[in-house]
């Protein structure tokens, strides 16, 4: 391998780790941070009138896991055409 396609795969690497954390930081924020603050978020009404911290646990958080698995497959297209390691 020649040190510019290490170079490359390194920036690559960085990049795929970069949006890994920034995603795993938000699934965290959902997963536990919201129902840890359930009490707090029940003062809130979400358009159908339930709290929001009961949607959240019912529905929000399987909704935005799979917005991030989408999130996660575009991104990661794009860096991988960015690096020119996409198939």
């Amino acid at each position: 391998m020649s040190p510019k396609d290490a170079e490359r795969y390194e920036q690559h690497f960085r990049a795929n780790l970069g949006l890994a954390v920034k995603l795993l930081l938000v699934w965290f924020l959902v997963s536990i941070g919201a129902g840890a603050v359930t009490e707090w978020l029940d003062q809130f009404r979400i358009l159908t009138g339930f709290p929001l911290g009961y949607y959240m646990g019912a529905q929000g958080a399987q909704i935005t896991f799979v917005i991030l698995i989408f999130i996660y497959a575009f991104r990661m297209r794009a860096i991988d055409q960015k690096y020119g390691v996409d198939e």
